[in-house]
């Protein structure tokens, strides 16, 4: 049941996928071959296969009560970040995965990815042209699965997890996946500037093998479409998932741990009424 699973990007609305996951996983006995990840949505399957996703909260309330702001402008004038998340989110990364670093070894392959920026364009340039592309397409369009972040030249590339030999290296990785100026600095991967991997697709479905068999798609944000909906992909079936309301927290609000528990717990709920819809494996396939 569900060979392949993707984990959309969207930053703390990501703890929706946490709380839909830690419902479903174990009662439909869940062992994907591949995960797909972008951004947060990466960083959350890396969590669920080596910390409780309780712990983690608690992590974030203990490491967020001492921030109380999402800009200190005040540091224009000085030699301090204006945004505190990139060293927030990186030193979490290396707190939550070091110890249990090596359990990933014995985790699904996990492919996260990230966006390399035009070769046309400069590092300042392609963010200013990726950040229009991305909200045209998320506002405007309101895209499923994004096309302007390629016709301007982006180009996506799936690194494995397991390929990290280092806990520094998985962190590093997992923030090029996650990069947002100005919330994070402008990041290089193998000397290249890199973004946010949704500057192509927040659903990254372009990782998935080809092989036939039924994959779950985890998305982060409301779409013009049915709560759940499947997608043909030639002898493959998508099975998608959307939350049932707007996932109540903000991609990068850095001020309020409580507000991750609102959107497990509605992950929790969503998870527990697909659990009620999804019937036992008919030939090899699901039915809902």
């Amino acid at each position: 049941m569900f060979d392949q699973i993707v984990f959309a990007g969207g930053g703390n609305r990501c703890w929706w996928q946490a709380g839909f996951w830690d419902v479903a996983q174990p009662a439909l006995a869940l062992k994907p071959r591949v995960i797909a990840g972008i951004s947060a949505g990466a960083a959350t399957a890396c969590m669920l296969y080596t910390r409780d996703s309780a712990w983690v909260m608690r992590y974030y309330e203990q490491a967020l009560s001492r921030n109380r702001k999402n800009a200190y402008w005040g540091n224009l004038f000085r030699r301090e970040p204006v945004f505190p998340h990139y060293r927030i989110y990186r030193q979490a990364l290396l707190d939550i995965y070091g110890e249990p670093f090596a359990k990933l070894g014995d985790a699904p392959e996990i492919r996260i990815g990230v966006s390399h920026v035009p070769r046309w364009l400069g590092a300042r340039s392609a963010v200013v042209a990726g950040i229009v592309a991305y909200n045209i397409e998320k506002y405007v369009r309101k895209s499923l699965h994004p096309t302007l972040g390629r016709t301007l030249g982006f180009k996506p590339e799936f690194v494995r997890a397991q390929s990290c030999a280092r806990v520094d290296e998985l962190a590093d990785l997992i923030l090029q996946s996650s990069c947002t100026p100005p919330f994070t600095p402008v990041l290089q991967r193998d000397g290249r500037p890199v973004l946010d991997g949704g500057m192509v697709d927040n659903v990254p479905v372009g990782a998935l093998d080809a092989s036939p068999g039924d994959v779950l798609v985890l998305v982060t944000r409301l779409y013009p479409r049915p709560r759940m909906f499947t997608v043909a992909y030639g002898e493959q079936r998508r099975l998608y998932v959307q939350p049932s309301s707007k996932v109540p927290i903000s991609s990068w609000d850095y001020t309020n741990a409580s507000q991750m528990r609102h959107a497990y717990d509605l992950g929790r709920r969503d998870g527990e009424h697909f659990l009620t819809r999804v019937g036992a494996l008919t030939d090899g396939r699901i039915t809902v």
